[in-house]
């Protein structure tokens, strides 16, 4: 457990020194905090998805635990869209985002590695995520129409270097250094500046302090670290699967909320206090939870 104990105290590092840098006016305002997310948003997570997954098996793309995480994903969402449904769609798209998108990168892929013992599922995720929620999400918070979001949303530069990276794997290409280690030196950007953007927004205000968008945060929070563990045991109990993949989708479901998600909401200045304070509470909360569902497994 040493290894997600490490991704968690990188994560929670670098939003300290966000908050810090803010604190101190290094970063003044909400125009220069918001860089970060729009650097990050328009080019440096691009280029970490586009080398990430461009180095992926696509065979695992349809695993069996990634249909579970597509299905759970999805039934969370929805659950969370049901009871606020009426807040309009923006604020629903990054509410049932925060209840359902969890962290497939910097937490997801030490998790697959020292609790799974294998790293197979966190890049297909990734790469899942952006093809069939992303276009969605984003097509909610910027588009005038929906349809016309989720065609802009298709056409975003995340989305589109997903696709590229897969096909590159898919194909068996080989990028030749010259090429990839700038696109890495700058994907390794990205979710430096996401978390310093997260901790400089937690110095004007702190988590849940805004009441009118609590029980939304609190919902999301809900689902995200209780209700999708136990829906994706549920559809994996269903389809009859035996316990390692269980026990993988499970743990899987079990992620905190990611990065992404506030960065989607603070790009677009859409429902960004549900989106931001369900990242927070999830980052510190999903780790106990997760050490849980590792006893009840017996692991």
């Amino acid at each position: 457990m040493l290894g997600v104990i490490t991704g968690f105290a990188i994560i929670l590092s670098v939003i300290f020194i966000g908050w810090l840098l803010a604190a101190r006016k290094v970063i003044k305002s909400d125009s220069e905090r918001l860089m970060f997310n729009r650097v990050a948003f328009y080019a440096a997570t691009p280029a970490l998805l586009f080398s990430s997954v461009a180095k992926s098996d696509p065979g695992t793309v349809l695993s069996p635990v990634i249909l579970v995480i597509i299905a759970a994903t999805a039934i969370v969402a929805a659950i969370y869209a049901t009871v606020f449904w009426r807040n309009g769609v923006a604020e629903v798209a990054s509410g049932a985002a925060a209840a359902s998108y969890f962290n497939s990168v910097n937490i997801g892929l030490p998790v697959s590695i020292y609790v799974l013992g294998d790293s197979t599922y966190a890049i297909p995720v990734v790469f899942i995520q952006m093809a069939l929620f992303t276009p969605l999400i984003l097509g909610a918070l910027g588009g005038n129409s929906l349809l016309s979001g989720i065609k802009t949303g298709l056409l975003s530069p995340m989305v589109v270097a997903s696709f590229l990276g897969f096909i590159v794997a898919w194909q068996g290409w080989t990028i030749p250094e010259p090429v990839m280690a700038p696109i890495e030196l700058l994907g390794g950007a990205s979710i430096p500046m996401i978390l310093m953007s997260f901790g400089a927004s937690l110095s004007t205000s702190g988590a849940l302090s805004d009441k009118e968008s609590r029980p939304q945060t609190l919902l999301a929070t809900s689902l995200k670290l209780i209700g999708m563990p136990i829906v994706a045991f549920l559809i994996c109990l269903a389809a009859g699967l035996d316990e390692d993949t269980t026990y993988a989708a499970v743990i899987l479901a079990a992620l905190p909320t990611a990065q992404q998600v506030y960065n989607y909401a603070a790009t677009f200045q859409r429902a960004t206090n549900v989106a931001r304070d369900t990242v927070f509470i999830t980052t510190f909360a999903s780790l106990p939870v997760m050490l849980v569902i590792a006893l009840l497994f017996g692991r």
